[in-house]
Parts: C-alpha cells; sequence; structure tokens
C-alpha cells in the first residue's frame, strides 16, 4: 500500500502557486515540489496529485490519496470527472489537468480520502510547507496551458 499526501498552494487565485506531495512506503517518504509564476490553488492541488501518482515507478498499486481539497476528492469520488470527461470537459476548469490525472489515475488502484486541512496532520501540514515554499521560488515555472486559455 503506497500512501500520497497531497496540498497546493497559491499567493492570490490566480497567482504564483505551488504544490507539495509527499510518497509514503513502510517507512521510506519522498517529497515533491514545484511552482509555477501564475497559476490557481485548484490547479496546484489536481497537480499534487497527479505528480504523486506519475511518481510511482510499477502499474497496477494500490493507493491511497490523502487530500484536503473537496474539488479533488469529491470530483473523484462522487464521479463527476467521469462525467466531466464524456462530454469532454466542457465548460469545465482545468481539462488539461484532468485528462492527464485520468490517465496515470486508471494506471491504479486508487482510493481518495479528504483531510481537514491546517489542522496538525503531520504529512498535511509538511506538504503545505512544501507547495507554500514552492510558490514563493525565485525561479518559478510557467503553467503554459493556464496561461494560454485560463488566464484571460
Amino acid at each position: 500500500m503506497i500512501e500520497i499526501y497531497t496540498d497546493g498552494s497559491s499567493r492570490g487565485n490566480p497567482g504564483p502557486g505551488g504544490f507539495g506531495t509527499i510518497l509514503k512506503y513502510k517507512t521510506v517518504e519522498k517529497e515533491i515540489s514545484g511552482g509555477f509564476r501564475l497559476t490557481t490553488n485548484n490547479r496546484m492541488e489536481l497537480l499534487a496529485v497527479i505528480v504523486g501518482l506519475e511518481a510511482l515507478k510499477r502499474k497496477d498499486l494500490k493507493v491511497k490519496v490523502y487530500s484536503d481539497s473537496r474539488y479533488i476528492v469529491d470530483a473523484v469520488t462522487k464521479g463527476w470527472v467521469f462525467g466531466w470527461e464524456k462530454k469532454n470537459f466542457k465548460n469545465k476548469k482545468n481539462p488539461d489537468l484532468w485528462k492527464r490525472f485520468l490517465a496515470i489515475y486508471r494506471q491504479h488502484d486508487v482510493s481518495f480520502h479528504w483531510i481537514k486541512g491546517h489542522n496538525d496532520h503531520y504529512y498535511n501540514e509538511r506538504c503545505d510547507v512544501l507547495a507554500v515554499n514552492a510558490a514563493q521560488s525565485p525561479a518559478l515555472e510557467s503553467d503554459t496551458y493556464y496561461e494560454e486559455n485560463e488566464a484571460n
């Protein structure tokens, strides 16, 4: 069983943003983070999950994803994202990331679990630190899709 803890952050919405992800297998932990110069909190929440799943080296793993984002957890557990997919994400935000998510999600046995943010949960707090630090980095990447398609 792999556990993935995630969080996203944006300094302004939109604004500079970052994500933090922790992969945990038994006693081994791996931290991943990244920042973007112009993005949204929801994009960073979703990207944190995607990057965590993409970091897995084998397919068909049993994975528990923990997120404080209702946007992400509800979209999957309530099946909304699958309805959006059937309509080709028409009038939905972040179609690029949802398509990328579904491609990697389907390679594993993934369950989603919501955790209350900023509630002294060690891994959630650590992911928040990773995300905020990434958003404040002096060398931020371009969230090209967002800047070209949704920022205006």
